[in-house]
């Protein structure tokens, strides 16, 4: 055989650094489903449902291998390789993406038809050199996510949300609603957690940002982490909450759970969707209530989506300063209409005016993150929550992205500078002993290649 195999398995990320040329056989696909039914058929894979996957493979391994002897005799070396991994992978991983989820480099994997599989690796997505037999095999795949969690998608409930046994994200849906095939995103779980040095090393802020928002977390204000999908809240709000001191209790509340806070004194809770019947939801709301009665420190909500930002806000204006969230918004400013909106939808029918006083009082930072066409993500504005002016509530940007355009690779150029604006809170930071420059115009960690 001529040219690089299909089946050539490498690990570290070499197989889906293949050209999107290389894509699969479709009849080496077909070769792996029908060894695949004939183990289903002379091995008890049911008996194994519940045991690890490691496990299993290691118990049909042998199997696996004499079927590819007899089946695929004409394979050799690692060819042959290759082939039993991909029926192992079918036997007791997730099929054609699993090599995919078990690269460290990639943050994100997207099924959008059976031959169209891409994923996302340094904020830049690819195409995948891998595919699925057809929409069947992709709902087969589904299933085994889904089944030892109690979910379930089918035409009355199209649509699905779980975790990976890594803590991985899954949504799936299926048709009606997506006509096409049914699609899957997997946001990848990543193993080892991002701290602040790491953050300042890749750009994502300067150092001198990095230490302004490690002396608000240990001084107690109110933070809010705002940004696009995929610009690295969740990342950010795990880095920062390194710097809660040891000695705090703290209560995460998550749908579903993605960080991986350090701490010794950590309490995590998971909201839970309705099960079959459509009954006994547990919402974010009902945990950060429950929470409330948990003596914590401080609370952080992994990402509030709805009424329950209402309850946070209480949180935060009664005792339990400190505390840290996020939210999907295109700007700070876009941030405080979203959070203002939320609100809302708790049907509490408060004024608009008392809602901003809330806002105003609880909220002290706002961070914003973009991603840009390089597919770095950075810091690009902190604002501090000044007070209310009339029905406005008030804003000062403290730092912000300095832009000095892109450099022949098309990667920006820039960094993150103070204002100079001094915030309303810069006494607490006296009172710390903290000797903060709030006109230094910081350029280590400029952000350039």
């Amino acid at each position: 055989m001529t040219g690089p195999s299909i089946w050539t398995h490498a690990n570290g990320g070499e197989a889906a650094n293949l050209a999107a040329g290389s894509a699969v056989d479709p009849a080496r696909v077909e070769l792996v489903h029908r060894i695949h039914e004939r183990l289903i058929q002379e091995f008890d894979l049911a008996a194994l449902e519940q045991s690890p996957a490691a496990a299993v493979r290691q118990a049909v391994e042998g199997s696996v291998r004499a079927l590819v002897a007899q089946m695929a005799a004409a394979l050799y070396g690692d060819e042959k390789e290759a082939l039993v991994r991909a029926v192992l992978d079918e036997a007791a991983g997730l099929g054609p993406i699993q090599s995919l989820i078990e690269d460290q480099t990639i943050s994100e994997v997207m099924i959008n038809a059976p031959d169209e599989i891409y994923f996302e690796r340094d904020g830049v997505i690819h195409l995948a050199p891998a595919r699925f037999r057809d929409e069947t095999h992709i709902l087969r795949v589904v299933e085994r996510i889904i089944a030892p969690l109690g979910r379930r998608v089918d035409e009355s409930s199209p649509y699905v949300d779980a975790r990976l046994p890594d803590g991985s994200r899954v949504n799936a849906v299926i048709p009606p609603l997506v006509p096409r095939s049914p699609t899957v995103t997997i946001r990848k779980f990543r193993p080892d957690r991002l701290t602040v040095e790491d953050l300042v090393g890749n750009g994502t802020m300067t150092r001198h940002l990095a230490e302004f928002l490690g002396a608000c977390i240990r001084l107690r204000l109110n933070v809010v982490i705002s940004g696009g999908a995929g610009t690295g809240k969740t990342t950010l709000l795990n880095a920062l909450s390194g710097f809660i001191p040891d000695r705090e209790r703290i209560i995460a509340i998550e749908d579903p759970i993605e960080m991986k806070l350090q701490q010794r004194h950590v309490i995590s809770m998971e909201a839970r969707p309705p099960n079959i019947e459509g009954r006994n939801a547990v919402t974010q709301r009902d945990l950060l209530r429950n929470a409330l009665r948990m003596r914590p420190d401080r609370i952080i909500v992994g990402e509030v989506r709805g009424e329950e930002a209402f309850d946070m806000m209480q949180a935060m204006n009664t005792g339990h300063e400190g505390s840290m969230t996020t939210v999907h918004a295109n700007s700070g400013r876009d941030a405080l209409a979203r959070i203002e909106n939320m609100v809302l939808m708790a049907g509490l029918n408060l004024p608009v005016r008392a809602i901003r006083e809330q806002m105003a009082s609880a909220l002290h930072v706002l961070v914003h993150l973009a991603r840009f066409r390089d597919g770095r993500r950075m810091v690009v504005s902190v604002s501090e929550v000044s007070g209310l002016e009339g029905e406005v509530v008030t804003m000062q940007e403290l730092f912000r992205f300095d832009q000095a355009g892109f450099d022949e690779d098309g990667n920006l150029l820039g960094s993150v500078v103070p204002s100079g604006l001094v915030p309303t809170f810069a006494e607490r930071f006296a009172q710390a002993g903290i000797d903060f420059d709030w006109g230094a115009r910081a350029v280590a960690g400029s952000w350039s290649r």
